[in-house]
């Protein structure tokens, strides 16, 4: 008896595509469209949208351009899901030119744009840091008999915070109700991060006040961010009654919560609130990553607790947690206040063993910290490592080491080094110049002063050395 085979058809095959969509197999729906001629089934608007959409699910946004001209070239038109699955993909991928070009291409292909379409575009914008374009298309909108969902007004709020506009971001969430569209958590979310990155902790704490009355419950991420809000205000006591009325409200504090608030205390001086929040952790089940102990060494070093800030560098390495360059940076700068000029330079080296590349930071703290301990020529040395090292001296490099200079008496030094400065690329401020102007009248230099001042803008020490 003859074999009989049965073909899959359109409805079958299109069902296991959209299937392959759904579960992010790119591959898989790429293959099953390919096959449909040899299966004598013709590819249609559906099939080509459903595998557009996967390829963009897995971030493949080439293959869904590809896609959407090869549906042209054999005469399937695209239809606003073709169309808003490619936008979605080119958003997914950073091509926020392309999207746009997309949705202008739309009505010549009898596409009419909707509200997933423009808030894909809007999407892209925001991923593209274009928040002027994001919020232009957001107003058209309505222009064209287009409602703005949530969607779209939480892809333009989150393009305004990404730009720092939190006046915009305000704006835009208190317009949502006009328009019909309901503010969620996202929305607040993103407004109040805004409004942190903008420096209005106040606003940010009304905003999260305000959530409940609009039957919103507060969450993680909207404590956090008006957690960050009052650690960039200086209002460590606000961030710390946050963090602890979170559980209250059925939101549960994370690594960023405790890391913001560890860092808000810092700010604020208390190293102790920081180190104990810290040990904290554990017993919530929340286990500090670099974030975490970073802003805890930076509250020992503003609080001058430099053993402190090494021991919970060597913490670090226990809990397997590799410290980084922000870690290390931390605890040079604690060494440098407390004057272990020694220890400093032992932290600089250990960097580069950890395969951690130090930077401007790391050698300026190290130079200063030599400086403070009288070790004027590690200061230099370190100084003249800088660009071999591939980093420019700053302000901060230069001043520290004519400090040096001066407290040694180098008058040679410091007039050598404000000579090649040129060739480093750098800038020295007035009080590099008072100190090679102080280290030149110690050294009884009176007759370089002249061309030391030739070589400024203004200096009281070294005009009145010349009077």
């Amino acid at each position: 008896m003859q074999e009989l085979r049965v073909f899959p058809n359109e409805f079958s095959l299109n069902a296991a595509i959209s299937a392959c969509s759904k579960g992010c197999q790119w591959r898989c729906a790429l293959s099953l469209l390919s096959d449909m001629p040899g299966m004598m089934v013709t590819s249609d608007e559906i099939s080509y949208s459903a595998t557009i959409s996967a390829c963009e699910k897995g971030g493949e946004w080439q293959l869904a351009l590809s896609l959407l001209g090869k549906m042209i070239e054999t005469h399937v038109m695209p239809n606003e899901i073709s169309y808003g699955s490619a936008i979605s993909a080119c958003s997914r991928g950073g091509q926020w030119q392309l999207a746009l070009s997309l949705l202008g291409d739309m009505p010549q292909m009898r596409a009419i744009p909707n509200e997933i379409t423009y808030s894909a575009a809007i999407s892209a914008c925001e991923k593209g840091d274009k928040w002027q374009v994001a919020v232009a298309l957001l107003s058209i909108m309505p222009e064209i008999h287009v409602l703005p969902n949530e969607i779209s007004y939480n892809a333009a709020i989150s393009a305004c915070e990404k730009g720092g506009r939190w006046q915009s971001a305000l704006s835009l969430l208190i317009d949502m109700p006009c328009m019909k569209a309901t503010p969620d958590e996202i929305s607040y979310s993103a407004t109040i991060s805004a409004c942190e990155k903008g420096g209005q902790w106040q606003l940010a704490l009304c905003l999260l006040s305000s959530m409940p009355s609009t039957s919103l419950v507060p969450d993680e991420i909207n404590y956090n961010a008006a957690i960050s809000a009052c650690e960039k205000g200086a209002q460590w006591q606000l961030a710390l009654g946050l963090l602890t009325s979170m559980p209250e409200m059925k939101a549960t504090p994370d690594r960023i919560s405790y890391s913001a608030t560890i860092s808000a205390c810092s700010t604020g001086g208390q190293w102790q609130l920081a180190l104990s929040l810290l040990s904290e952790m554990p017993t919530m089940r929340v286990a500090p990553k670099q974030i975490s102990y970073n802003a805890a060494i930076s509250a020992c070093e503003k609080g001058g607790q430099w053993q402190l800030a090494l021991i919970i560098l060597g913490d670090m390495a226990e809990v397997m947690v590799a410290p980084n360059a922000i870690s290390y940076n931390a605890a040079i700068s604690a060494c440098e206040k407390g004057a272990q000029w020694e220890v400093a330079l032992r932290l600089l080296e250990q960097m580069s063993e950890a395969g951690v590349v130090p930077n401007e930071i790391s050698y300026n703290a190290a130079i200063s910290a030599c400086e403070k301990g009288g070790q004027w020529q590690l200061a230099v040395n370190l100084l003249a490592d800088m660009p071999r090292a591939g980093l420019t001296p700053n302000t901060i490099s230069i001043r520290a080491a004519l400090i040096a200079c001066d407290k040694g008496c180098q008058w040679q030094l410091a007039v050598g080094l404000l000579a090649n400065l040129s060739d480093m690329r750098a800038a020295p401020d007035e009080i590099s110049y008072d100190a090679a102007v102080n280290a030149c009248q110690k050294g009884g230099q009176r007759h370089l002063l002249p061309s030391l001042l030739s070589g400024m803008q203004s200096s009281t020490t070294a005009l009145f050395a010349l009077l």
